[in-house]
Order: structure tokens, then C-alpha cells, then sequence
């Protein structure tokens, strides 16, 4: 880390260079937490955004002076080899992350990496075993489950963890959305399992799997899972690269699932039921999820994600009933930094947290998390789901 500070960063604090590779849905909402970050929270280190890649110069040039970026590479390879950088924000497709997370590991760069890890357990291996090199050299690596760093469910995970509710006995977990109901919606790289590595299950399925895990405070050890690919063939897109001979005209089948539905059992003996889909006519973000233990409830609704309802099963039962707590107050989770109670925040605030959780671990010399081992176990809980869909449905241990 180089020791140049200006403008309104604490004096003598160290500043880390960052480099993003990717500036498309995720590219710009991580641009705004690396632009936000260091301005409500008091950081050991003051990111700087240092560098945006893209294969597209011209692109690329314009979303650097429109997200705020100081230059610009069209060679992820150049990138990670910058004296001036120090960590790399992996945004790209699922098929790439493995490639650049190592070599940006091996180059002693701190990465952090967009969920799910990888398109493969074999792939997010190998970049745990890079993760786990380069950690003894005191570089970090994370995987990007922002929804970790929504107030309500820090909140959730806490309560939990104080055994508020008791021992945890069911988890129901939904994500659903409706943005491919159309069947002339084009097919994109999310469609595509060559990129995406699966489609309802690895893109939204992934969040549920890391939330509900991380809430309950145990792994899912087994699943039993259907998923489903509702409409085959779509519209090739029509700047595609490389999709079709001429013009992006015709159709192209669609090789990754829709929906996906999986019964889970967690170590701790907890039972859980999820459910990921593209295709809930009407849903446009709704991820909800709910915690039954022995002595309360917890229920979380992103559509309402200022929210979480809470039972407290030792109340009176003539007054008993679901409790309404708005997670604004400065003694919530990240809450201090923002607003007055009752403002509320919104999705982009989330990666703002992620990346001050980074960036805190790393200036303090403490393994953030999720770490890649974390997005690994996912990685695992996916290909569990994916044999016993293929297998008609039995029950299928997670590896690990």
C-alpha cells in the first residue's frame, strides 16, 4: 500500500489501489460502494478507484469517467500486475472468476469475488487452494454474498446467534423473479451455462443457500432438488458476440434451468425448504426468508428489507403475535453510519457494507468473510442439487 492521502482521507492512512475487472449490473453497483465506502465509514485504508477493465476500449473508457475510475485496461492479465493495485473486484461472468481470482492471488493483489465463485466445485477448489496460498502471505480474498450486509439480516443472524429463538428447527428460504417470463426475452450469458454455470440455482439459489447458512449458523449437509427449464429456445441476441453467423438472427437453446426447487437438511438437525426462480410472474426481487425455533420465529422480506419480523415465543400468549422491528436504529448493524432512525437504506448500500467489511479485515490483518472457502461450500451445496435433480430427485450428500 502506498502512503499518498488527499481530499478528505484521514492523514497518513494507507491507500488501496483497486482494480475491477467488469462494468456491466455489478461493475456499478460495486463502483458506488467503492465510491461511498470510505465516505461514511471510518476505514483503516482509503480505496482508491485505481482501475477498470474491459475488452471494449471505448466501453470501457466511458464507464470509467462515468463510474468514477482513474484509468482504464482492455487486459485483465495487465491489470493484475499494476504496482499501483493492490486489490482486484472480480465482476465478470462465472466462467472467468477462477482464471483471474488465482493469478490476481498469485500476484499478491487482495481479491474480491462475485457469487457464485465458480461455475464448478472443481473450479472453486482450485481457487480456494490459491485463497489458502496466498492467506499465508497475508493476502485476502472474499466472495461477494451482499445480502449478508442488509442491516435486518445481520440483525436476524444476531438474534439467532444470542439465542433469541432457540435451537433452530426449519428454514424456508424463496428467491423469486420474473424478468425472463417473456419467451422472446434474448438469450443472454445468464442463459448460457458455458458462462453462467446454471441459471436459477446458481445465480438467486446462491444468495438463499449463503443467507439461510449464515442466519441459521449451520451448513446444509443434503439436499434433494427438481429444477426446471420452461421455455428452450430464445432469440439470439442481437450485438452478440460470436452467438450467431449473421446479425444475432435466429434462436439459440437455453442450457440452464428456470427454476429450482430443493429440500435441504442442515448439521444442526434443522430441515429446510428452498425455491429459486426466474420465473414468478409478478416478483421482481422478492428473496424472504424464514427461521422456526424452538422458542421464537425470524422472517425477512427484501421488499421490505428495512424489516425484520420477529416472534418471541416466551410472551404472553393473549399478546403474543409477529413484532415489527425497523432496523434503522445506530445500535443495528451498520445502521450508525447512515441516517436518522426511520430512513431507510437500499440494495446499494449492501455492497457499500461488503466493501468496508473487506477493507476493514484487510487494514486490521483479520480473514474476512465470506471467504472462498465459504463460497466453495455453496459451490457444493449447487453441484448436490444439480445430481439429484439429474438422478430424479434422491437424496444427495454435500461434499466437504
Amino acid at each position: 500500500m502506498t502512503e499518498t492521502v488527499t481530499g478528505n482521507d484521514r492523514p497518513g492512512r494507507p491507500t488501496l489501489g483497486v482494480g475491477m475487472v467488469g462494468y456491466a449490473f455489478m461493475g456499478a453497483v460495486h463502483s458506488q460502494a467503492w465510491r461511498t465506502a470510505g465516505a461514511f465509514f471510518d476505514l483503516p485504508c482509503a480505496p482508491a478507484m485505481t482501475a477498470l477493465c474491459g475488452r471494449d476500449q471505448a466501453a470501457v473508457t466511458a464507464a470509467a469517467a462515468k463510474m468514477g475510475w482513474a484509468s482504464v485496461e482492455t487486459d485483465w492479465k495487465q491489470l493484475v500486475t499494476r504496482d499501483d493495485i493492490q486489490l482486484v473486484d472480480v465482476c465478470t461472468p462465472g466462467d472467468s472468476h477462477a482464471e483471474i481470482a488465482i493469478a490476481a492471488l498469485e500476484a499478491g493483489k487482495h481479491v474480491l469475488c462475485e457469487k457464485p465463485l465458480a461455475n464448478t466445485v472443481a473450479e472453486a477448489e482450485s481457487m480456494v487452494e490459491a485463497a489458502v496460498a496466498a492467506e499465508a502471505r497475508g493476502v485476502r480474498s472474499m466472495v461477494a454474498f451482499n445480502y449478508r450486509r442488509v442491516p435486518a439480516v445481520a440483525l436476524a443472524r444476531r438474534l439467532v446467534a444470542d439465542g433469541r429463538i432457540g435451537t433452530v428447527r426449519h428454514v424456508r428460504a424463496q428467491y423469486l423473479q420474473d424478468w425472463i417470463v417473456d419467451p422472446e426475452f434474448p438469450l443472454v450469458w445468464r442463459l448460457r451455462k458455458e458462462k453462467a454455470g446454471s441459471g436459477a440455482l446458481g445465480d438467486i439459489g446462491a444468495h438463499i443457500i449463503d443467507l439461510a447458512q449464515y442466519v441459521a449458523g449451520s451448513t446444509i449437509t443434503g439436499v434433494s432438488g427438481l429444477l426446471d427449464t420452461f421455455v428452450r429456445e430464445r432469440p439470439l441476441p442481437e450485438a452478440s458476440s460470436g452467438l450467431a453467423a449473421s446479425g444475432g438472427s435466429g434462436t439459440g437453446e437455453v442450457t440452464v434451468d428456470d427454476a429450482a426447487l430443493f429440500l435441504a437438511r442442515f448439521g444442526s438437525g434443522a430441515l429446510g425448504s428452498f425455491e429459486a426462480t426466474r420465473f414468478a410472474t409478478g416478483r421482481k426481487n422478492a428473496m424472504r426468508l424464514e427461521v422456526n425455533g424452538s422458542e421464537g420465529s425470524l422472517a425477512f422480506d427484501f421488499e421490505s428489507m428495512n424489516e425484520l419480523s420477529f416472534y418471541d415465543g416466551h410472551e404472553d400468549p393473549d399478546t403474543a403475535g409477529f413484532r415489527r422491528i425497523l432496523v434503522t436504529e445506530p445500535t443495528h448493524p451498520y445502521a450508525d453510519a447512515w441516517w436518522p432512525p426511520g430512513h431507510g437504506l437500499g440494495y446499494e448500500h449492501t455492497f457499500t457494507h461488503e466493501v468496508v467489511d473487506l477493507v476493514t479485515a484487510i487494514g486490521t490483518d483479520q480473514a474476512p468473510r465470506p471467504s472462498f472457502a465459504d463460497g466453495l461450500q455453496v459451490q457444493q451445496v449447487l453441484a448436490a442439487v444439480e445430481r439429484s435433480a439429474d438422478g430424479g430427485s434422491g437424496w444427495e450428500q454435500v461434499a466437504g
